[in-house]
């Protein structure tokens, strides 16, 4: 049994990377009704970014986020602003379309830049700290510190939506985006500030990413594959639900190791085909 427990709290302790992965997929989605298919190739791009802050400033990889935080807010406005508000609109295939060709440029952009060769981030050892729960379970500090961000960040983004007048704004754009317009309010405006706290938040994403394991320029479709695994199984745009999604892929991934080192995506897999058949809508979906 203790075997199992510690499987699960792995679990767990992974399913926090992949909700941050997942966070600002959900909420560009529950915005905008928009499918970033570039979205995994965002966050390589942002942990390349905190690469270049770390060695050009010598700062650690968590300082670095001073950095890369305002600039990827930056640059996701002015990507919404400049270039995915002309593909909004009643089809869903513009910005698919528009998105795609995004992922491909960043990709190789990134292997002209970079090369091939893996790069990684490091904390100062605090990536290798552990401690003991019992006997036979061993918690890592760092993963434990994830999980904790991808919490905080789900408090903080629900207090957002609830208690600020921009977070009631994405709300009322989400809901009738015609009827703010007549109000007065710039939905455009609004897309591109959604876009810029997305990519804020995949910045930490990708911080946390490049310190687990190593990145590279064509990492980004298994990133948008588990980030969109987590929204499915959670419920499209609810957040609470993005953060549970991350935690049962998590969960379904670790026992799937546990059974077979090669079942571990599998198990992940199936379980986000489970939950599109047996509740489509997902476990948690927005009920707002």
């Amino acid at each position: 049994m203790t075997g199992w427990a510690d499987t699960v709290i792995q679990g767990v302790l992974l399913g926090g990377l992949y909700a941050l992965f997942a966070m600002g997929l959900s909420l560009i989605f529950g915005v905008m009704r928009l499918v970033n298919i570039a979205h995994g190739d965002l966050i390589v791009l942002a942990a390349y970014l905190a690469l270049v802050v770390v060695d050009a400033t010598g700062l650690g990889a968590l300082p670095a986020l001073a950095v890369c935080v305002p600039l990827m807010f930056l640059f996701g406005y002015a990507l919404q602003r400049g270039l995915l508000n002309f593909t909004i609109g009643g089809d869903i295939l513009p910005p698919l379309l528009v998105t795609f060709g995004l992922s491909i440029i960043i990709q190789n952009g990134l292997l002209e830049l970079f090369s091939a060769d893996p790069r990684a981030l490091r904390l100062g050892g605090l990536e290798t700290q552990s401690f003991r729960l019992g006997a036979d379970i061993v918690v890592g500090r760092f993963p434990l510190l994830v999980l904790g961000v991808a919490i905080a960040l789900t408090v903080g983004i629900e207090l957002f939506f609830a208690k600020t007048a921009l977070g009631r704004a994405f709300r009322a754009t989400s809901d009738d985006p015609e009827a703010v317009r007549l109000m007065g309010v710039n939905d455009r405006h609004v897309y591109a500030l959604a876009m810029g706290i997305a990519l804020a938040i995949v910045s930490v994403a990708a911080v946390f990413y490049g310190v687990r394991t190593t990145f590279g320029p064509s990492d980004g479709p298994d990133r948008l594959l588990f980030a969109f695994e987590s929204v499915i199984i959670g419920g499209l745009g609810s957040f609470w639900g993005t953060l549970a999604g991350g935690i049962v892929l998590g969960i379904a991934q670790a026992v799937g190791f546990r059974l077979d080192p090669g079942w571990g995506v599998l198990t992940g897999h199936l379980a986000f085909l489970a939950v599109l058949l047996f509740k489509p809508s997902g476990l948690f979906p927005r009920t707002r």
